[in-house]
């Protein structure tokens, strides 16, 4: 996937002032009287994100300007890209290094196009690196987004189980991972017997995912929920409500993208990303709602809901990942649409059994642009979850605090004392803006990775 990132300048690239909000009037003093009055007719203002075109003496562009501001992140440059006319751009003077990583990134995200089934339509403008960027930093994130991004848009007959399978299989061969996948019938001898439950109605057998690397350091485990597409199962879904559900994988995509960072940035930890892969079809052997299901933790589960089913896919997976006890548990999750009521569908929701942690994971999500924002493991809420006939139900009776049992059910899995966090996210962009045109979108990656490698990196 291009970024319209250039090397070196070209013979057309012109130049890009960029100017920090309050020295704009200074600056426009050293123009000509034609340049300011140009400025001035064409809006030009002394604020975060104006910006303008400047004209040449014999009528040509002479380059552009650009205000930044304390809140100017990587989607203001998104825009800026997108705004630009084509060409190629060269920032005049210096920036800090972290505005510099910025403004690369969001350009780089501005030129994002999912074209496997189309020839590209966008026309970026490209921009010459900025010299204090990291360059290998920036497209390492680039390309995770690019393949989340791709994964949660390719449509579910070509992104089933095994496609995904496959998928992952790719990303563990660019860094010499190991990964083991277990599928069909294999699952219930492997004990992973709700992954086998799930997606054992679909022509494409359901599978676990798990991909190992590293063999010294703290070990880093991700959980991604990868249910290819959602029917609903039994409790069938609207057409309305089905309609986006071949991004019910986007925490499987978060889960290899944070992996793929993980491993190109070489980290000294020991990664393990495991994810059931599943499609909750409609069959004779579909299991039903108030079914009793086996879990390889041991505890029975009555099934509420037969469209609650990413819990009881995760919750297998959260129950291996415990047993090695590792420093640091993520999982990823498109699980509710509780949390989208309660935050929307532009912040992901997070829920963490280790204060620490989660202050990790706001402070880098802030800095990144990828804000998260914390709901509570409200312990009495667990009694919501109370069944007759079994040692826990998938979810509760009534409609309120969906988000918070689905995450009390998943935390049943983990143990106390595995730092863990629980992100639900929406991993969709409704609406189409620059920089984030409308389909899968990544949230919480940039906070999980930066936490990590503040807190694991030498």
């Amino acid at each position: 996937m291009p970024h319209n990132l250039i090397t070196r300048p070209r013979n057309d690239t012109l130049p890009l002032t960029v100017l920090r909000a309050g020295r704009v009037d200074a600056w426009r003093k050293r123009l000509s009287a034609p340049q300011r009055t140009w400025l001035k007719r064409n809006g030009f203002l002394d604020k975060p994100g104006s910006w303008a075109m400047l004209p040449y003496r014999k009528g040509s562009a002479g380059g552009a300007v650009f205000v930044t501001g304390a809140e100017t992140d990587i989607w203001a440059w998104s825009t800026l890209a997108a705004r630009l006319p084509r060409g190629s751009y060269q920032i005049c003077g210096r920036l800090s290094g972290g505005v510099a990583n910025d403004a690369a990134l969001g350009w780089g995200l501005a030129a994002y196009e999912f074209t496997r089934y189309r020839a590209a339509k966008l026309s970026r403008p490209d921009l010459v690196w900025p010299t204090e960027a990291d360059r290998v930093a920036v497209r390492e994130m680039l390309d995770a987004t690019t393949l989340l991004r791709d994964l949660i848009n390719t449509p579910a007959e070509d992104m089933g189980p095994s496609e995904l399978a496959e998928e992952a299989r790719k990303v563990g061969r660019r860094s010499k991972a190991r990964v083991r996948v277990t599928a069909g019938p294999a699952l219930l001898k492997a004990n992973y017997p709700m992954i086998h439950m799930v997606g054992r109605a679909s022509d494409d057998a359901p599978r676990l995912i798990d991909m190992r690397w590293g063999t010294k350091g703290p070990r880093v485990t991700l959980v991604g929920k990868g249910v290819c597409f959602d029917t609903g199962g039994l409790d069938l879904k609207s057409s309305a409500g089905m309609l986006r559900m071949k991004k019910d994988m986007g925490g499987a995509a978060h889960a290899l993208a944070l992996g793929q960072l993980i491993m190109a940035a070489k980290l000294p930890v020991r990664l393990r990303v495991m994810i059931g892969a599943v499609e909750n079809a409609v069959a004779g052997n579909a299991y039903r709602p108030w079914d009793v299901l086996q879990t390889r933790k041991g505890i029975t589960v009555e099934n509420a809901n037969t469209d609650a089913e990413g819990r009881l896919v995760m919750a297998d997976c959260l129950a291996e990942a415990c047993r090695e006890k590792p420093e640091l548990l993520l999982d990823f999750a498109t699980l509710t649409g509780a949390a989208r009521v309660a935050v929307g569908t532009g912040l992901a929701a997070v829920f963490a059994n280790d204060d620490k942690l989660y202050d990790d994971l706001e402070k880098h999500g802030a800095a990144a642009a990828d804000p998260v924002w914390r709901l509570p493991l409200y312990k009495p809420y667990r009694a919501l979850l109370d069944s007759k006939v079994a040692d826990i139900s998938s979810a509760s009776d009534g409609p309120f605090g969906g988000a918070i049992t689905a995450a009390l059910f998943l935390q049943e899995f983990v143990d106390d004392d595995v730092p863990w966090a629980h992100f639900d996210i929406m991993a969709w962009n409704t609406g189409n803006r620059p920089g984030r045109p409308t389909g899968g979108e990544a949230q919480g990656l940039r906070a999980a990775f930066n936490a990590i490698n503040a807190r694991f990196a030498c």
